[in-house]
């Protein structure tokens, strides 16, 4: 088994593109990148900390590589905005990818050189050494199939999906 860490904007909004994946055994929201232990959602999203919004993706490479998973982030976000994610706004919105290795880091920076060259746009995704997760709280965990209604709402608001 193997983790890849994704912060991708709204952690709810790129759950479910993972989850249902033959392969992956669990998805995971939380916070990566800041220095603060154990932060809370609330402290994350008032840009205070220096986390990003991450989930964390326990995976079986056998059945699914972490080539596959990059472009189902990728699929799943816009790599030219470096402000946030659709209406979320602001550091903890940022897209990154938090590496465990050099052959991780590699895979990514060649498809986002491969994403530059064909779009000819500046991709704003951060490769930054994989250090601590801190899990979010309970209600953030799943919240696609949870309130099923809200999450719609919220992917239409956002702009990351169209009604």
């Amino acid at each position: 088994m193997k983790t890849a860490y994704f912060a991708g904007g709204c952690f709810w909004c790129i759950t479910p593109a993972f989850k249902e994946l033959a392969g992956v055994f669990d998805v995971t929201s939380g916070y990566c990148g800041g220095k603060e232990a154990n932060p809370t959602y609330k402290e994350v999203k008032s840009q205070k900390t220096g986390h990003r919004e991450t989930i964390k993706i326990d995976y079986d490479p056998e059945k699914v590589s972490f080539n596959e998973l990059f472009e189902i982030f990728l699929d799943g976000v816009d790599p030219f905005d470096g402000e946030g994610q659709f209406i979320d706004r602001g550091y903890s919105y940022t897209l990154a990818v938090y590496y465990n290795d050099f052959s991780e880091k590699e895979i990514a920076e060649k498809m986002i050189g491969e994403l530059e060259e064909k779009s000819g746009k500046k991709v704003w995704i951060s490769l930054e050494p994989f250090s601590a997760f801190y899990t979010a709280e309970e209600e953030h965990q799943d919240y696609y199939i949870k309130h099923p209604e809200e999450f719609e709402k919220e992917l239409i608001e956002s702009g990351r999906k169209h009604g």
